[in-house]
């Protein structure tokens, strides 16, 4: 093992293994550390049509084209009391489908693409901590994973540090301290997988189900080994209270599945054939993405409620701005403070825009137009009212966050604008007594958008992002 890299990645899942292979195909010397040896479990195993031309790029399609995965070409939503299908697009479009996979089979993939790319990969091996060069982190400590622990730590130096090492975040959680949770998306996830389960009626070719109950919703998500992943999420406070009651996790998973006709339907012949999960899902940000000589991807910088299936579209997408800015920076084409605030601007608009959305679907009250016209006004493209639907798609698929990263000058201009003025707007609101008058989900809504806002640089919007003859950025 090299005691020095020009780039570490702390992290083999979709976020770490995607950095990686385009930082080391544009010609850099990258070593990735992953604790776990792969294959592992994971959940997340539906993917946005976002996912395919970034796996393009990666030169990895072909390959999980020939994983069999089950084809996904949209989703199924009975949510609030309306039903409605999502199609991700025209069948003779590139990219109008993508696939429910099974994780530890998708990551594996991903992580092997990594090796045969040329990037240097560990698995088993745990970063114990980080040496500082004042606010830069400049070593990682780390030791081979090993249950006797008589081996001893190892030390590799590196250039620049791509923190993808998930919710366990090892800059925010052990360094910055910088981690902000969101009091509205505190849920409980729970679920397990079914066999013999019936193919939805319903919905495009693959579709994952998205049903909401009276106490939070279920995904049900075809995989093509025959197996349905079917999930509860539900609010922590509803989750404690049934539990305070007597209540088990199986038991609260089995009453809201009575509740739902769709998810009942579908398991009817079914059986449960391993134990339930239960784990945690809060949304989260943090305060930065990325600092001197760091960045933050995927999971490691935020985290979104599941409700979308955003997992794997924010780390592959988050992966691919991160490689190009920092192949930009390593070629001394742009600055490091610029390119980071390249990345920062634009990873955090992709997230803030799909934490409005999945906030508006929560409010159920509201109808399905409300989503629409949400999706609508957060996207930077024009949408007449007949392409309301159209305009939530390009959300949801994660579309619209690539295109965002490649807008044009006078796009960049006009969005500027538009920045200003919506912050002109929310300043007043923004101030201690009227946010105590707000219902939660209102103040959070209007505290992310200030901080958003106010984060955007200017020097940030000049700056696009390029895929050939390189990846990296270029000045408008």
């Amino acid at each position: 093992m090299s005691k020095s890299t020009q780039v570490l990645v702390v992290g083999g899942g979709p976020a770490g293994s995607t950095v990686a292979t385009f930082l080391a195909r544009e010609g850099f010397d990258v070593t990735l550390m992953e604790k776990e040896v792969f294959p592992r479990y994971h959940i997340g195993e539906s993917l946005l049509p976002s996912c395919m031309p970034i796996l393009d790029l990666l030169g990895a399609k072909e390959k999980v084209d020939a994983c069999g995965f089950q084809l996904k070409k949209g989703g199924y939503f009975d949510w609030g009391g309306e039903q409605w299908d999502i199609s991700f697009g025209d069948p003779s479009e590139d990219y109008s489908y993508s696939y429910q996979v099974v994780r530890s089979d998708f990551d594996q993939l991903l992580l092997d693409h990594a090796k045969s790319q040329g990037v240097s990969v560990l698995e088993g091996a745990e970063v114990k901590r980080l040496r500082f060069d004042g606010a830069r982190p400049r070593t990682a400590i780390w030791t081979p994973v090993s249950r006797d622990g008589r081996i001893p730590e190892q030390e590799i130096s590196f250039d620049f540090l791509i923190d993808a090492s998930g919710r366990a975040g090892l800059m925010t959680t052990r360094y910055l301290r910088t981690r902000r949770y969101h009091d509205v998306f505190k849920n409980i996830a729970v679920w397990g997988y079914w066999k013999g389960a019936k193919n939805l009626p319903v919905g495009p070719e693959g579709a994952i189900a998205i049903c909401s109950v009276p106490d939070g919703w279920f995904w049900g998500i075809p995989l093509h080994d025959g197996r349905l992943s079917v999930g509860l999420v539900t609010h922590r406070a509803t989750f404690a209270s049934k539990r305070n009651e007597g209540a088990s996790p199986d038991r609260i998973y089995q009453e809201a599945i009575r509740e739902c006709p769709v998810i009942t339907d579908l398991l009817t012949p079914a059986e449960l054939i391993m134990p339930l999960r239960v784990e945690q899902d809060y949304s989260y940000t943090s305060e930065r993405f990325t600092g001197p000589g760091y960045f933050l991807v995927g999971d490691a910088a935020c985290f979104l409620d599941p409700l979308l299936s955003t997992g794997v579209h924010l780390a592959t997408y988050s992966a691919l701005l991160a490689a190009a800015s920092l192949a930009s920076v390593l070629r001394g084409e742009v600055g490091e403070e610029e390119a980071g605030d390249f990345y920062e601007q634009t990873y955090r608009q992709a997230y803030l825009r799909l934490l409005v959305v999945v906030s508006k679907l929560y409010q159920q009250y509201s109808g399905k137009d409300s989503y629409f016209w949400e999706a609508q006004r957060l996207t930077l493209h024009d949408c007449g009212a007949a392409d309301l639907k159209q305009a939530f798609v390009s959300v949801v698929s994660g579309i619209e966050d690539l295109r965002d990263a490649q807008a044009t000058l006078e796009l960049a201009m006009e969005t500027a604008g538009d920045v200003l003025a919506e912050e002109r707007k929310l300043s007043p609101l923004y101030n201690k007594k009227t946010l105590e008058r707000m219902l939660p989900e209102e103040r959070e809504l209007i505290q992310a958008k200030v901080q958003f806002f106010k984060s955007l640089p200017q020097e940030a919007r000049g700056l696009h992002l390029v895929m050939k003859p390189q990846l990296g950025l270029a000045h408008q």
